[in-house]
């Protein structure tokens, strides 16, 4: 009943939500403000950032978190402080549309249900935006460089935290008259997060053991894990995860979506590769 009245309330007040979907490191943050330009969008809400133009107006950066656990929290909406204060601004604002950038359809929908706002209307995929060469840019960029982006200007973020800032870049934005005085410059602030770094990144089994414990206790609490077997190749760490799930659990999809998330989060937010990873269901219970 309340999720019904939840959207009723934000449809009465004209609000559509957009999502801009796509794996970690390929771009999505670099790529925010052209997806909020083409379709008039005023507001983003990036790894636990609320943005309105060139300005944070509310929330707190995952990518400011000193380990994997805690980013996750953050990008989620997790603390209910920092969630309170977003959905706060949220209800202040004045807007009709609102893009939220998610490594999934999941993560943005659990987003949406956390901040009280109605499921996406329009759904993009950073690979129907950008080219394979631009993503392997990116991703380049992400995991062999350590750098991460911010679509906000750097002054922005050197107000909160002043020694996080690495560089900028501004990107020009040609609207649709093409008199000069008509067109934009957006400067988006390049950080490194103190939970990645310059450089091949490894990690002890015990820590990547806990961090697919809690994925996988946040895609859904009622599977349990039984063993994991981690091995590390010139390619990346190999995954071998056997679960228990509950007896009426739909497998097909759940566990490939279960692997999406495992990968999206723990690349996303340690900054280590996974090359593969595969799930048994070892029981029924």
């Amino acid at each position: 009943m309340f999720n019904i009245v939840r959207h009723v309330n934000w449809m009465l007040r004209g609000i559509k939500v957009y999502a801009l979907v796509g794996k970690a490191g390929t771009g999505k943050s670099f790529r925010a403000k052209l997806v909020a330009q083409k379709y008039g969008i005023e507001l983003i809400i990036d790894d636990g950032l609320l943005i309105r133009g060139q300005k944070i107006i509310a929330g707190k950066s995952a990518k400011k978190e000193k380990n994997f656990l805690a980013a996750v929290k953050t990008a989620l909406f997790d603390d209910p402080v920092h969630q309170k204060s977003v959905l706060t601004h949220l209800r202040k604002e004045r807007f009709k549309r609102i893009l939220i950038i998610g490594t999934s359809e999941r993560m943005v929908k659990r987003i949406t249900e956390r901040l009280e706002l109605p499921s996406p209307a329009k759904i993009l995929h950073i690979e129907n935006l950008a080219s394979k060469e631009e993503i392997d840019t990116a991703i380049h960029s992400r995991y062999v460089e350590g750098k991460h982006v911010i679509p906000v200007p750097v002054v922005e973020i050197h107000r909160t935290y002043p020694q996080f800032v690495y560089d900028s870049v501004k990107v020009f934005l040609k609207t649709r008259f093409s008199f000069k005085k008509n067109n934009k410059f957006f400067e988006k602030a390049i950080v490194r997060p103190e939970f990645g770094s310059k450089g091949r990144i490894s990690i002890s089994e015990p820590a990547l053991t806990q961090m697919i414990i809690h994925c996988i206790d946040e895609f859904d609490d009622t599977i349990s894990v039984k063993k994991i077997n981690i091995s590390n190749s010139p390619k990346g760490y190999k995954l071998r995860i056997d679960i228990h799930v509950p007896l009426g659990l739909q497998l097909s999809g759940t566990i490939h979506s279960l692997q999406d998330y495992i990968i999206e989060n723990i690349e996303r937010y340690s900054g280590v590769i996974l090359s593969s990873v595969n799930v048994k269901v070892d029981q029924l219970s």
